[in-house]
């Protein structure tokens, strides 16, 4: 299956593709980015987190709530990351050990289907 995802890289860079390989258990995907078409492999352990997306405009006036309860998706959870940015949602798979997780938005109408964070760039995660 084509998933629409934003790549936002640890050290700040943003690429807008598509993947068809992306696996919670693999270190390396297959980006193709949307304004060039061009395909190439991507590390996961050079990125911050990549954005599962409804679509890749968004809404940058949509303020998103946090206080909507979303039963079946784990636990809430509150990620800082290392460049500022925090993200509230719910995970089912945290682990300090691991080196990525998946967080659903607390919003079920926010742009973000899931987020599929890498444990690294997150300066600090508790569950709220």
């Amino acid at each position: 299956m084509i998933a629409k995802i934003v790549v936002r890289y640890a050290d700040g860079r943003v690429v807008k593709g598509t993947t068809e390989d992306l696996a919670a258990n693999k270190m390396l995907f297959h980006l193709t980015e949307a304004e060039t078409g061009k395909r190439y492999e991507v590390n996961v352990d050079q990125l911050k987190a990549i954005f599962f997306v409804k679509s890749f405009e968004g809404n940058h006036e949509y303020q998103e709530r946090l206080d909507v309860d979303r039963v079946g998706l784990g636990k809430k959870i509150k990620v800082c990351f290392k460049d500022g940015e925090t993200l509230v949602g719910y995970t089912q798979g945290f682990s300090p050990a691991r080196a990525t997780f998946i967080v659903f938005p607390c919003d079920p109408d926010s742009n973000n289907e899931k987020v599929f964070v890498v444990t690294a760039a997150a300066d600090k995660v508790e569950f709220v």
